[in-house]
């Protein structure tokens, strides 16, 4: 069979990164079938554009994994691939919880021929098996002979060949960049981002996050052999190519066992197996000072940390009272020291918000070593405790805000403002931390620093820019780059005023002649 894995486009970010999911089923899948890949994010795809892939191709399988924000594309895409008689099988977080919606049980339209719950590591072979022969199951669960649920042990992992996929279509250089960067920035004519696991699982259970449902609350990890290969192969693919790839930890929360942690930056650091990376990791776990030092030595660069709320009320609302708002700016100081920064995360919208919180968790993060804020509104997803307790408060406006997904709107009713002073809310963050003037004044607080680093958080925060304010096109780019004109030709200044002096101090004086 020839087998087609999409991932559709999430609506909100755009080519950021590749889902890991692809990479893995494609390498679990049994050999004798051919397996394609696209991510609707770095390709973009309509429902015609994939009913005539499929056609073309000769598809005889279609995979389809989607969170509930993608779930509405997902759907469409999947109507579409099985109007042309291709069957479709769908997974993930949405459809794990939601199985009869997209299997048609809930009165609705059916959308796939069968479905996968849970972790598909073990079902997925069975699935490829029983799709060859015609004998597709509407439903397929990891669970043991009585029924128990099955949790793959990641102890042995599949190997991922990334030294000989494609990944063309992660290449995060923009393409007008790209022929000149390939003559002139030497190592830069190609940048991606590539998902790496270590572990899944995640114990804390916050009151908004499908992870303990989908995973479960018990640990498990690859060994540090495993990983470390990995590393080590995308790091030769990255210098055969001469280009760039840095690694994103997806683990739930990458550092949840210290210990083990530790242990694994450690054999990095031993193999030679640096790359930059960037991974998730809860603000209470930072103080370890070790951690910290190992982060930066094994070539972490950014942390992706849920602050969620400045207001300790509301992170005990949501079951994140582990978080400790008055500890945040200590742990970011502490990972700026080591040259080490935040992506840190705000939820608008919950409980205890009141008009101006925008604003006022804004005066904290101006004090901060300059980091990546992004905003969002507090989002009942299906199957999580936040969605159960608003659905019996009948505080739900959309309780099926899936099917129509809207970027940056709430689906319920909050406590203290209203759902127009919410999104109010989130477009101040925005527009208030990207803005020319906020980009200016990150890049100014790193003065003390090497020019790297304060053209690393220009780049950084021009990137980061574009989830909320997409730059799809050449004209966008070029605006953002115009309303930025002051902080780049600060930044090509201090550049070029760095090579003259560099080139001074290597120059060789000067003869003097004594003369006749």
């Amino acid at each position: 069979m020839k087998i087609l894995l999409y991932n559709p486009d999430n609506g909100v970010t755009h080519n950021f990164m590749p889902h890991l999911w692809m990479f893995l089923l494609q390498s679990l899948t049994p050999a004798g079938h051919e397996v394609v890949l696209i991510d609707g994010n770095a390709q973009p795809m309509d429902e015609a554009g994939i009913a005539r892939y499929v056609q073309e191709q000769k598809i005889d399988l279609v995979g389809i994994g989607a969170m509930t924000r993608m779930i509405a594309k997902a759907y469409r895409m999947a109507d579409a691939v099985r109007a042309v008689g291709v069957p479709v099988v769908m997974g993930g977080p949405h459809v794990t919880e939601m199985a009869d919606e997209a299997l048609g049980r809930d009165g609705g339209a059916r959308h796939a021929d069968a479905v996968a719950l849970g972790e598909a590591d073990e079902t997925w072979p069975r699935i490829v098996e029983d799709a060859a022969h015609g004998e597709l199951k509407d439903i397929y669960a990891p669970v043991d002979a009585a029924g128990k649920e099955l949790k793959p042990s990641l102890k042995p992992y599949p190997v991922i060949p990334w030294d000989t996929l494609d990944l063309q279509q992660f290449n995060l250089v923009p393409k007008f960049f790209h022929r000149w960067l390939q003559k002139h920035g030497e190592g830069w004519g190609t940048f991606r981002i590539v998902p790496v696991e270590s572990g899944r699982g995640c114990p804390y259970g916050c009151e908004f996050c499908t992870v303990t449902g989908f995973f479960g609350d018990s640990i498990r990890f690859r060994t540090n052999e495993s990983v470390v290969n990995e590393l080590l192969l995308l790091k030769a693919r990255a210098r055969k190519e001469r280009g760039q790839i840095a690694v994103f930890f997806i683990d739930d929360n990458f550092a949840i066992n210290i210990k083990r942690t530790k242990s694994l930056l450690r054999d990095i650091i031993a193999a030679g197996a640096q790359l930059n990376w960037i991974a998730q990791i809860s603000a209470n776990l930072l103080r370890d000072q070790e951690l910290v030092d190992l982060i930066s030595a094994s070539g972490g660069k950014w942390v992706f940390i849920g602050m969620e709320s400045i207001d300790p009320a509301n992170l005990k609302d949501v079951n994140k009272g582990f978080n400790k708002p008055e500890e945040y700016a200590a742990v970011l100081q502490r990972l700026a020291q080591r040259n080490v920064y935040a992506i840190t995360s705000f939820i608008f919208g919950m409980d205890n918000d009141t008009v101006g919180a925008a604003e006022r968790t804004l005066e904290q993060v101006r004090t901060w070593p300059p980091g990546l804020p992004i905003f969002g509104l507090l989002t009942p997803l299906p199957g999580t405790p936040l969605y159960k307790r608003l659905d019996v408060a009948g505080r739900l406006t959309r309780p099926k805000h899936w099917q129509e997904f809207v970027p940056f709107a709430m689906a319920h009713t909050p406590l203290k403002m209203t759902i127009d002073e919410a999104h109010a809310e989130v477009n101040y963050g925005w527009s208030h931390a990207y803005g020319p003037k906020a980009i200016a004044q990150a890049v100014d607080s790193l003065d003390d620093q090497p020019l790297g680093y304060r053209v690393n958080i220009f780049i950084a925060r021009m990137c980061f820019r574009g989830i909320y304010f997409p730059m799809l096109g050449r004209f966008a780019w070029w605006k953002a780059i115009s309303e930025n004109r002051g902080t780049i030709f600060k930044l090509a200044q201090q550049g070029l005023q760095s090579w003259w002096d560099s080139r001074s101090r290597t120059d060789p004086a000067p003869a003097i002649s004594s003369g006749d």
